[in-house]
C-alpha cells in the first residue's frame, strides 16, 4: 500500500502514514521530500526509530549538525546521566525551559540549521507537546504596506540575550556551540531556496534590528510573532511514544509545550546542517 499523506486543517503540516523510516524506498523517500517542502513540518506515526535509523533518516535531508561533541542525535529530556530528574534551576533545564518559546534551530549560530528531526520515547501523562507555526502563511497575510517595511531590514539573533529573558545567564560554550562574538545577522524576511516562498524569519532569538530603535523593533517583532503564531497558522501534535516529525526550519517556527516537570519527558532530536549558500547570517 502505497504512503498516505494527510494534511492538517492548518495552513503547515501533515500526517504520513503507510510507511517505514527504517526502510524507505526511492519512491516513499521521494513522496516524502516533496511533502516535506509543502507542508514544512511532517509526523510519522508509531515509527520506533533507533538511534542510528534516526539518523540515517535524517542524514536523507543533508550532513547533520554536530550539536554535542560525538553525538548525532541527543536527547532532549529532564533527566540527568543517572536518570533522576533534573534540578528546575539548572542550565539543562533552562534549555529545556527555553525551547517552550517560539524558535527556529540554530538561527543564533552563524550558520542557521535546514531541518530537524524529533523522536519520541518517555512521555508525561498531560502536556509536552509540540506546536508549529507557519511564517510562510504569515508573510502572504501582510499588508503590502508592512511588506515594504520589513523589506531591507534584518535582526540580530542571539541565544544569550533570548536565555537572558527567562533569567538564565548562558556562559560561553556551556553546549551546543555557543560563541562569544556579534550575534548573526539575518533578514527579517527569507525567500526559500527550493520553492521560492517567502516567509518571516523570526523567533525568540530575534532582537535588536538596525536602524530602529529597541522599542520599537520588539513592538514590530511582537506584531509579527502575533501575527505568526495564531491560527490557521498553528497546529500541534500530542505525542504517542514512537512517533517522529520533521520540519524545515528556514519556514517554520516551532515550541515545546509545558508539562509537568515532576514527570519524565524524553525525546530525541538530530539536526541538519543548513547550505552556508543561504542559511549563513550576513555578518558571518
Amino acid at each position: 500500500m502505497p504512503l498516505t499523506i494527510q494534511p492538517t486543517d492548518a495552513t503547515l503540516g501533515a500526517t504520513i502514514t503507510n510507511v517505514s523510516l527504517s526502510s524507505l524506498d526511492d519512491a516513499s523517500w521521494q513522496a516524502i521530500e516533496s511533502a516535506f517542502y509543502e507542508f514544512g513540518v511532517l509526523i510519522f506515526p508509531g515509527q520506533h526509530l533507533s538511534a542510528q535509523a534516526q539518523i540515517a533518516f535524517a542524514q536523507r535531508f543533508g550532513e547533520l549538525e554536530i550539536l554535542v561533541e560525538n553525538l548525532k542525535t541527543i536527547p532532549v529530556s529532564n533527566q540527568d546521566g543517572t536518570g533522576a530528574l533534573i534540578d528546575e534551576d539548572s542550565h539543562q533545564m533552562k534549555l529545556l525551559m527555553g525551547n517552550e518559546g517560539w524558535h527556529t534551530d540554530s538561527s543564533y549560530m552563524p550558520l542557521a540549521a535546514k531541518a530537524s528531526v524529533l523522536s519520541a520515547h518517555v512521555l508525561p501523562s498531560a502536556g509536552g507537546e509540540t506546536q508549529w507555526a507557519d511564517p510562510r502563511a504569515a508573510y502572504d497575510a501582510l499588508d503590502e504596506d508592512m511588506k515594504q517595511k520589513i523589506a531591507n531590514l534584518n535582526a540580530y539573533h542571539s541565544y544569550f540575550v533570548s536565555q537572558a529573558k527567562i533569567g538564565h545567564k548562558v556562559a560561553v560554550g556551556a553546549g551546543y556551540g555557543f560563541f562569544e562574538g556579534e550575534p548573526p545577522l539575518r533578514p527579517l524576511t527569507k525567500v526559500h531556496p527550493v520553492t521560492g516562498r517567502t516567509a518571516l524569519y523570526i523567533g525568540r532569538h530575534a532582537g535588536r534590528i538596525p536602524g530602529l530603535e529597541d522599542d520599537e523593533a520588539e513592538a514590530l517583532l511582537n506584531k509579527l510573532m502575533s501575527l505568526t503564531c495564531e491560527p490557521p497558522r498553528t497546529f500541534k501534535h500530542t505525542w504517542q511514544v514512537g512517533d517522529v516529525a520533521v520540519w524545515d526550519n528556514r519556514c517554520v517556527l516551532h515550541r515545546a509545550c509545558p508539562y509537568d516537570h515532576r514527570e519524565v519527558r524524553v525525546m530525541e532530536h538530530t539536526r541538519i546542517k543548513g547550505d552556508p549558500a543561504t542559511e549563513s547570517a550576513l555578518n558571518a
